[in-house]
């Protein structure tokens, strides 16, 4: 079986973001590995209205432009992995409005996430995997969580550092369980829906 495809999602698009400390850092850990091969998705590539479609794309056609550029790419992949700022407990109204847009695109494929925020982004991760389950994705079990003195040693907008490499003791194992858990999920998805294909 070939590799599989894996989208590495920015959620967060302000000028300031933490979010490409994090991407760059999960991105290599991924790409060390050989098992799968990973692409960057960032939502600013991605401008999309909010949602105002007369359907789902599960029920009917997508109008806007943007909305369809975004179908399209995350169609390529197998699954996908969510850097998550954690807004007000919840995720960013970016990432939730990019999960809207999409719905067939995300059936039946697996997700993980590196987490962040003063509690590790703990509870915007629930709420993902809330919705993921409704647009049935495989939510795995293990997440990244940088929270607490982690998060603000190397976030730069609070003087920290901006190197995830003086953090590593405490996020490296939960990476490496994620990315075990994205690919096995990845490779199981892949089987199943080539087999869903070739009986219909």
């Amino acid at each position: 079986m070939t590799n599989p495809k894996i989208a590495i999602i920015v959620s967060s698009t302000r000028p300031t973001r933490f979010a490409d400390i994090p991407t760059a850092w999960i991105k290599a850990q991924a790409e060390a590995r050989g098992d799968m091969d990973v692409e960057v998705l960032d939502l600013r590539d991605y401008p999309m209205p909010f949602f105002d479609e007369v359907a789902s794309n599960a029920w009917a056609p997508t109008q806007d432009p943007t909305a369809q550029k975004w179908q399209k790419k995350l169609a390529k992949f197998d699954g996908y992995i969510f850097v998550v700022a954690e807004y007000n407990r919840s995720v960013t109204a970016v990432l939730k409005n990019a999960l809207d847009q999409a719905y067939v695109e995300w059936a039946r494929k697996p997700f993980g996430a590196v987490a962040y925020g003063s509690m590790g982004g703990t509870s915007a991760m629930a709420h993902l995997r809330m919705i993921g389950v409704e647009l049935q994705m495989v939510p795995v079990r293990n997440s990244v969580h940088i929270g607490g003195s982690d998060f603000f040693r190397v976030n730069p907008g609070f003087g920290g550092s901006g190197n995830l490499a003086d953090i590593e003791a405490t996020i490296t194992g939960s990476a490496k369980a994620m990315l075990d858990d994205v690919v096995w999920w990845a490779k199981a998805t892949m089987d199943a829906r080539t087999q869903l294909a070739a009986a219909a």
